[in-house]
């Protein structure tokens, strides 16, 4: 059955191709989405950007036809311009000129000629309430979204093999058809690995023999850089140790690793030790820099309006990246913040070597970015289509690292599902450039007081 969906601004804001996702239904566009696209045409980064993606689409096919009547999508649909409907009349206590009410009324006025079944589409949770109050079926823009939090990868498995595969493991790997898993009842059953997912490896006769390993080509081998200190830092848990092996590969091996982990499980400390580590103590000119990002929901699009250059307008959100930097240079706990001007002007200095660089997110769109050592913090608070632009300006021997929680998101309209961290997850699962570790609560090294939170908050 053809349905008719009414696409509020938000869906095209995040996706401006969201109209080619309909299949072969209508697909109908208030004129007050024109009218809000006009207002935000002229915006700085990604929300200008993506309103001016949409009016060009919109463009094109004027060109094709005329609007009001209807003009075909190339997936089979039709897409329409809807300038009717002002006299609808709405439920109580919801005033006429808001822009959400006058969408709500299109799609009242939709229902009421008979349309086929008229659904809202709107990223707005208080508009698909205000739907429901006015008798309108809404739903979110699903296409972007991923498995709840319960079911997306997670890059790490625990299995269990033959206790006689574990005498070659370090020389030859254990095959991946060869281990299992137990479901609830005690069943075994070969589980599908993904290509680099890590493995813990557990011996079915012994409970004291435990491998790490990572999937490669249908065989699970031992971890090259078990052993490696990255600027004096150890793994102090499983997840660290896998965190330290995607990182340390060579951006020709391993050139997008995304790490997933609620805070305190060192996400952001381990990959600046990584990074120190390939720059400073090893410098075999792999990176000629660290270039940090930290997208931030407020100061994207107000960063023209603050003071200073842009260095000085970034530095408040770069404040965590100096905390980690404070107890990376000076790996004495007891004695670190006894000359706190000594310890400032270590940090100060790595940033003025050019070692450290970090710059704000809308300032990435359109670069190529070679032979660096790229972290986006906080990637949570990034849209699909924004991570999709940053991997797609990774150059040649650039390494990029996406770091964040999906359950700490701050941007209006994302959520754990839908932000561009969890989408570049599901996405990119499987492939071999792309690396992944989600560090567990349990995992969490900042504090007892930090841990404890964790687990009871």
């Amino acid at each position: 059955m053809v349905k008719t969906y009414v696409v509020d601004t938000n869906v095209l804001i995040q996706a401006p191709y969201a109209l080619e996702c309909f299949e072969d239904n209508r697909v109908i566009l208030p004129v007050v989405v024109l009218e809000e696209l006009d207002k935000l045409k002229n915006a700085d980064g990604e929300k200008g950007y993506n309103a001016r993606t949409a009016i060009r689409f919109l463009e094109e096919h004027r060109l094709k036809g005329n609007l009001l009547e209807g003009v075909p999508l190339e997936n089979g649909g039709i897409l329409k311009v809807e300038t009717n409907f002002v006299n609808v009349n709405l439920p109580e206590d919801m005033p006429e000129d808001r822009m959400d009410n006058r969408i709500l009324k299109v799609c009242l006025g939709l229902m009421e000629t008979g349309e086929s079944p008229v659904i809202l589409v709107t990223k707005d949770m208080l508009l698909r309430v205000k739907a429901q109050i006015a008798g309108v079926r809404a739903e979110d823009f699903t296409t972007e979204q991923v498995s709840g939090d319960g079911g997306q990868y997670e890059g790490r498995i625990q299995v269990y093999a033959p206790e006689e595969l574990f005498k070659d493991f370090k020389k030859k790997g254990i095959p991946a058809d060869s281990v299992y898993v137990c479901d609830a009842q005690g069943n075994r059953k070969t589980p599908v690995l993904v290509e680099n997912q890590f493995v813990v490896l557990c011996a079915d006769q012994s409970s004291k023999k435990t491998q790490l390993g990572r999937v490669e080509n249908g065989v699970i081998h031992k971890l090259e850089y078990k052993k490696a200190k990255p600027y004096g830092i150890s793994p102090r848990n499983c997840g660290q140790y896998f965190l330290q092996e995607a990182l340390m590969q060579p951006a020709k091996k391993a050139p997008l690793v995304i790490v997933k982990g609620m805070a305190g499980t060192s996400k952001t400390f381990y990959s600046l030790a990584v990074g120190l580590e390939k720059l400073l103590n090893n410098p075999t000119g792999e990176y000629r820099r660290i270039l940090i990002c930290r997208p931030n929901a407020q100061f994207d699009s107000d960063i023209g309006f603050l003071p200073g250059d842009e260095q000085e307008k970034i530095s408040p959100l770069m404040r965590p990246i100096m905390d980690n930097l404070e107890q990376l240079v000076d790996s004495n706990e007891e004695l670190r913040f006894g000359n706190e001007l000594e310890l400032q002007g270590k940090v100060e200095e790595i940033f003025e070597r050019g070692i450290i660089q970090t710059e704000a997110m809308n300032y990435i769109r359109g670069r190529s970015i070679i032979k660096t050592y790229l972290i986006i913090d906080e990637a949570q608070n990034m849209t699909p289509n924004q991570v999709k632009g940053i991997i797609t300006r990774a150059g040649k021997d650039t390494k990029i690292i996406l770091l964040g929680d999906p359950n700490q998101i701050d941007r209006p309209f994302l959520d754990e599902r839908t932000n561009g961290l969890s989408y570049a997850s599901e996405h990119m699962k499987g492939s071999p450039l792309c690396w992944q570790i989600t560090l567990t609560p349990q995992e969490c090294e900042r504090s007892e007081l930090a841990m404890d939170a964790i687990q009871r908050l």
